[in-house]
């Protein structure tokens, strides 16, 4: 929730998600706080996001395609190839709000209009889809009714730190975004964008509010599965 960002059919949207100035996250990095922001540290790939990958790949979740694992309590993603390889990890920032639920109608919302505890980033699996803002900036729709979407960190913001909050080695800091998953420019450029920006994959997002199971159904016991969510279906 971000920019204002355009569908992968150029369908225009007045999205909360994409109505700020684009700006790439280290081009201005020296301009910030009067000198240079360290690169983010890499993210250590943990417990919960390697068994939803090991689990996704098992159960073929992810229809063989390359897939992302966002973490959400520990504010890090991790890349993987359609065989369940890690490809990369990253700190991110999220949703400036705690909370597994997207507000209905959040994303036909004037960014103005989005109230802080309304600034959530959904968990659950996403079926993604490579996209464009009306910049050209390249992104990766997460849930586009929602106008959740992950692409490069922004920087118009100077008192939003983003930098910064990327850098440090806490993720207590890491919640700011409307709900978009900013992620390092360089991290996108080198394995978002191989990965789930050029062809359709498959992002899963794990809660923070409840348990991990609780919104997979091939995590669960035969027999408790549940019927996905109209967010959760395959985009056709």
């Amino acid at each position: 929730m971000d920019s204002i960002a355009a569908s992968p059919a150029s369908k225009r949207r007045p999205a909360a998600c994409h109505l700020a100035p684009l700006l790439l996250a280290f081009a201005s990095a020296a301009a910030l706080a009067g000198g240079r922001v360290p690169p983010a540290p890499a993210a250590p790939l943990t417990p919960d996001a390697e068994r939803m990958a090991k689990a996704a790949v098992a159960a073929r979740d992810n229809g063989g395609k390359a897939f992302a694992v966002v973490d959400k309590k520990a504010a890090s993603v991790f890349v993987f190839d359609p065989a369940g390889k890690l490809l990369g990890a990253s700190p991110v920032l999220l949703g400036l709000a705690r909370g597994d639920e997207s507000v209905p109608g959040i994303g036909e919302r004037p960014m103005a209009q989005v109230r802080p505890h309304e600034r959530t980033t959904p968990a659950g699996r996403f079926a993604s889809e490579p996209g464009r803002n009306t910049h050209g900036e390249d992104i990766v729709w997460v849930d586009y009714d929602a106008a959740v979407s992950m692409h490069r960190v922004r920087t118009t913001n100077a008192a939003d730190r983003r930098l910064q909050r990327l850098a440090s080695r806490t993720v207590a800091d890491n919640r700011i975004s409307y709900g978009c998953i900013n992620v390092p420019a360089a991290f996108y450029d080198t394995y978002v964008k191989p990965a789930l920006g050029t062809r359709r994959g498959v992002v899963y997002v794990l809660p923070e509010s409840s348990p991990v199971a609780s919104r997979f159904d091939f995590l669960k016991p035969t027999g408790q599965a549940r019927a996905p969510s109209a967010s959760q279906q395959p985009a056709l």
